[in-house]
């Protein structure tokens, strides 16, 4: 089941998407979501950016474990701006620029013949190591980690909730860190 922000509101499609939904009184964390990605996305440009950062706020909260919030909404527009402040920070203090964006003489080269040594076994390892994993695990970190693709775009192109997405990825990860760790400095 996938939940989608339209107005507002929210709905969801699946099995079930084609019943009609009471809206129930409180529905938690959810009810602030679309209000949190609609105001981010205006303020920051980019739905994406504001679909992470909202993410993250709603994972910072489940993750204190029945900690009592005082008011969770403010709690949530806090968290979410916190979290845009720290994208852009970060963005601004390691620019980035995707390889096939940049023209063929920029492309990153090798001289030492050392390094293009660790740089062909590293390459190797981490082909190794992602041959390893499962089907899924290969695709979402692929979309994640080289695409560029957020956490839901890859949930709604695979069909998979959130959640599940964020475990394949953190299944890809630890797998890696531990294939190529012999590699690190």
């Amino acid at each position: 089941m996938r939940i989608i922000c339209n107005n507002g509101e929210l709905s969801t499609t699946g099995p079930f998407h084609s019943m009609p939904r009471r809206p129930s009184p409180d529905k938690g964390l959810l009810a602030h979501y679309c209000e949190l990605v609609g105001t981010w996305a205006r303020r920051a440009n980019s739905v994406p950016d504001a679909e992470d950062a909202a993410h993250d706020a709603v994972v910072g909260i489940l993750e204190r474990n029945g900690a009592t919030i005082v008011n969770p909404r403010a709690y949530l527009h806090r968290s979410t701006a916190n979290g845009l402040i720290s994208r852009y920070r970060h963005q601004k203090a390691c620019p980035t620029s995707a390889l096939h964006e940049l023209p063929e003489e920029q492309h990153p080269t090798v001289d030492d013949v050392e390094a293009a040594v660790h740089l062909s076994q590293l390459s190797q390892a981490l082909l190794e190591a992602l041959d390893e994993l499962p089907i899924v695990c290969q695709q979402v970190f692929a979309w994640h980690r080289i695409e560029g693709w957020t956490v839901p775009e890859i949930a709604s192109r695979m069909g998979l909730s959130v959640s599940m997405v964020e475990k394949h990825l953190t299944k890809s990860m630890r797998h890696l860190h531990q294939k190529l760790e012999r590699f690190s400095s």
